[in-house]
């Protein structure tokens, strides 16, 4: 089996995993809930959860404690998708091709159902603990959780999130500021995704720590990418409109250093972040030549 085919059918795992744990549309609420579906389960590469699970297999992990995470962390970045997409946001009518979730519905459902997704993650996450064989994985749960809460808050990706809408139309962004913005509003989830991996599996408190490090430059190389595309790529392919960040009067890394430099700095991070992963593999007798395939074709990703 080849990369590809490979990637598929984890991508179809997480999201399968993640149709599970979403709760039936029923009830009074049964609009909000149908809209929390419907944005979750539009599309998407399921890269979080696809990490997560790798660095728990990376890190000897085999049992199913870790899908309630793949689910929890897939509901966040979704709800974070979902107000994003709104007019006071980036007012983006279509993402992955189909109608943002405000657009199909209206602002007030959108609001709602970006936080019911965030709250019904940490409801997902919690169930873990009836998955908890013994006192060890209890401690790994809640280490999960608190890691979970903070890369998704005010000190991780929410942090981002604000430190990026107050440099729209600020001509004085620096590069230090872009990169507090990838690292917090794009990478917190990725490292949240790649530490909890590794905190489920039992890995020592260096390993996690490395792979915090690893998943910090996969995340911002990931998001220079998308600047990248966001300035190259095609409306059709992407899913969702281009020169949005232009729109938006958006610094970005690629407006700040150009296509060629930026391009550089992702096969930079990209490299030093396999080249990680390459050495807790060795250290550990593990596998992780998928993992490692994953991170390079963020390089060369095309939507």
């Amino acid at each position: 089996m080849d990369f590809n085919e490979s990637l598929e059918l984890k991508r179809k795992n997480a999201e399968s995993i993640l149709n599970d744990y979403l709760p039936e549309a029923d009830g009074y609420q049964s609009m909000v809930l149908d809209a929390m579906s419907y944005s979750a389960m539009a599309g998407g590469k399921r890269l979080r959860p696809v990490l997560m699970k790798e660095c728990y297999k990376l890190f000897g992990g085999k049992d199913k404690l870790i899908e309630p995470f793949m689910a929890a962390i897939e509901m966040i970045h979704n709800y974070s998708l979902v107000h994003d997409d709104l007019p006071a946001m980036d007012n983006d009518e279509f993402r992955r091709g189909k109608e943002t979730t405000w657009k199909k519905y209206d602002e007030a459902i959108a609001i709602l159902a970006g936080d019911g997704l965030l709250n019904y993650a940490f409801e997902t996450a919690s169930g873990a603990f009836e998955l908890a064989k013994d006192e060890e994985d209890y401690k790994r749960i809640a280490k999960a959780i608190s890691i979970l809460s903070r890369k998704a808050g005010v000190y991780g990706m929410i942090g981002g999130q604000t430190a990026d809408i107050l440099a729209e139309d600020n001509d004085n962004v620096t590069k230090e500021l872009l990169i507090f913005i990838h690292k917090n509003k794009t990478a917190a989830l990725m490292e949240a995704s790649m530490m909890i991996g590794a905190v489920l599996a039992g890995a020592s408190e260096k390993d996690v720590l490395d792979m915090e490090k690893a998943a910090s430059n996969i995340g911002i190389a990931f998001q220079i990418q998308d600047d990248i595309l966001d300035v190259t790529g095609n409306e059709q392919e992407l899913g969702k409109p281009v020169h949005s960040d232009e729109k938006n009067s958006k610094k970005t890394y690629v407006t700040l250093h150009g296509l060629s430099e930026s391009s550089e700095e992702v096969k930079r991070l990209s490299t030093e972040a396999i080249d990680m992963i390459r050495e807790m593999a060795d250290e550990n007798r593990a596998d992780a030549s998928f993992l490692m395939t994953l991170v390079e074709t963020l390089i060369n990703r095309r939507k």
